[in-house]
């Protein structure tokens, strides 16, 4: 089974569809929204959610309009990251601001966030505390990522980087899906340690792809230091991409590890094959 042929992927794409189809005509913004939100990717971060909701006993249908404000404050950050890199393509289409405009795209990042707080604000006070805390920290890992190419950057910079620019958000849908289904602090805390492993996992395969110039959908004219970089300063191309790939298997295992503690069930699985489907599946078949 693919990701996509899950029910909570066909669920949270027809949830989106209809928010950007009831915003009102009169702006640009619904043609924007439509163009950020509408452009592809797979939905991990909202599934995370929702698929922990279900792992913990909840209703997943309690968890839609959470899994939808996480894809959209996601969806604000990579507006906001294109426009600090210089991102020409994002998953294959024409970055928001090279589209429509720098102010334009600005003012759809904050649109996005601000929408996204209306929908995550009636799950109480620890789903939204979650919330505001990846937001914080993605902003926070953005201000590293940004210095990273001005100073001396090293392998602690780049995940202290990468665990607050990425991984955060993936704790944090993990743990707000425990937090919805009502699960201890302790459940919820082990969903976050989970998400925050499957996050440093997917970043790293993502930098190590785009090392190799392997990612065609995604353009850039800045680039940020990454852990091959690093890695190569001291070592060989070809070691340099094994220790990356290493780093890769010690985080997934980590996460899987995590995820056997809860109990067995289709959401489970589903899990499982999350974890491997953004890092493991994708790491180069030659080096």
């Amino acid at each position: 089974m693919r990701v996509e042929d899950f029910e909570e992927y066909e669920q949270i794409n027809l949830a989106l569809s209809d928010l950007i189809q009831k915003m009102d005509d009169s702006s640009q913004m619904k043609k924007m929204l439509n163009h950020v939100c509408s452009s592809g990717g797979k939905k991990i971060r909202p599934l995370i959610l929702i698929l922990s909701t279900e792992v913990c006993g909840g209703d997943k249908s309690r968890s839609i309009d959470a899994a939808l404000a996480i894809e959209l404050i996601h969806s604000a950050s990579l507006i906001h990251d294109d426009l600090l890199d210089g991102g020409i393509l994002r998953r294959g289409l024409p970055s928001a601001h090279e589209k429509y405009g720098v102010a334009a795209a600005l003012l759809c990042g904050d649109f996005l966030i601000s929408k996204a707080i209306t929908l995550i604000s009636p799950y109480g006070r620890d789903a939204v505390y979650e919330f505001g805390s990846a937001g914080m920290h993605m902003a926070e890992g953005e201000t590293i990522d940004v210095r990273s190419v001005n100073e001396e950057f090293r392998q602690k910079n780049y995940f202290e980087c990468i665990n607050k620019k990425t991984a955060s958000i993936f704790a944090s849908s993990a743990a707000i899906g425990a937090y919805i289904a009502g699960c201890s602090k302790d459940e919820a805390l082990r969903f976050h340690a989970f998400g925050e492993k499957v996050g440093i996992a997917y970043q790293i395969v993502d930098d190590l792809l785009e090392f190799l110039e392997e990612l065609e959908d995604k353009k850039s004219t800045q680039e940020s230091v990454t852990l091959p970089q690093i890695y190569s300063r001291t070592l060989g191309r070809e070691e340099a991409v094994e220790r990356t790939i290493a780093e890769v298997h010690r985080y997934v295992g980590f996460a899987k590890e995590l995820l056997s503690t809860f109990r067995p069930c289709p959401a489970r699985e589903k899990l499982f094959m999350i974890t491997d489907h953004i890092t493991v599946d994708l790491l180069p078949n030659r080096i």
